[in-house]
């Protein structure tokens, strides 16, 4: 029997695959083999909602809050940053000038989806905190053109749909923690091998000391239960 190992790494779908997961929670007919495996440190499940983990920050009491908060949201705004030119040292602090930025507006911060949606509010400090890093690795700290720049940025449709790919690989990472808790290591390991990277599903059955049979059901089972999560996070995102 293969090596089965307990964890295995987040798979980061394209764009078109990870937006077919949104909006009908089934199977993307991307092919198998377009996934690269994404991976991430220890893998948390998290079953605090986004609208009470909203609520928690805005309590101000509850310090383990803004620490759940970097674990969900950080990875996003760093992969948003990345692509505006910035390097990782760069994207990091981006991460920690959005936290401080929240940090002050948080506070009495009551979330009304009917209002406008956290991601859209997210979006807009992440891309001011963006350009302030981005003036000042130039040398101009000039807050007006700062303004100007991260203004016009928030109406582009081409940084609209970026922020928006980056929102979907959110919502996947936080779908495949559950996926981490609620299966098997050998079910995940066959969806790894079989459905992430492309591999033959007779091939991955032998080295994994399965039946074909259950690699199928393995990467069905995981695929259906994925288009749930993500469904859910979407309607609790509002």
């Amino acid at each position: 029997m293969g090596h089965v190992t307990g964890k295995m790494p987040v798979p980061r779908l394209s764009p078109a695959s990870a937006n077919h997961y949104t909006r009908s929670g089934k199977e993307s007919a991307t092919p198998a083999s377009a996934h690269a495996p994404w991976p991430i440190g220890d893998v948390q499940t998290h079953t605090t909602t986004h609208a009470t983990l909203l609520a928690r920050l805005s309590d101000g009491a509850d310090p383990a809050a803004w620490s759940e908060f970097y674990d969900r949201y950080g990875e996003l705004i760093r992969n948003f940053a990345r692509p505006q030119g910035l390097q990782a040292a760069d994207c990091e602090d981006v991460v920690q000038d959005v936290v401080l930025a929240l940090t002050k507006a948080m506070p009495g911060f009551e979330y009304d989806p009917a209002k406008g949606r956290f991601r859209g509010y997210l979006k807009t400090i992440t891309l001011h905190a963006i350009y302030r890093k981005s003036f000042q690795k130039r040398g101009q700290v000039n807050l007006e053109d700062i303004e100007k720049t991260a203004a016009a940025a928030c109406t582009d449709a081409a940084v609209d749909e970026q922020w928006e790919a980056e929102w979907r690989q959110y919502h996947l990472r936080q779908a495949m923690r559950v996926i981490e808790a609620e299966f098997n290591a050998a079910d995940r390991a066959a969806f790894q091998r079989y459905a992430v990277e492309g591999g033959d599903a007779n091939e991955t059955a032998a080295e994994l000391g399965l039946s074909v049979d259950q690699v199928y059901k393995a990467k069905s089972r995981i695929l259906k239960r994925l288009g749930e999560l993500i469904e859910q996070q979407v309607q609790d995102e509002g």
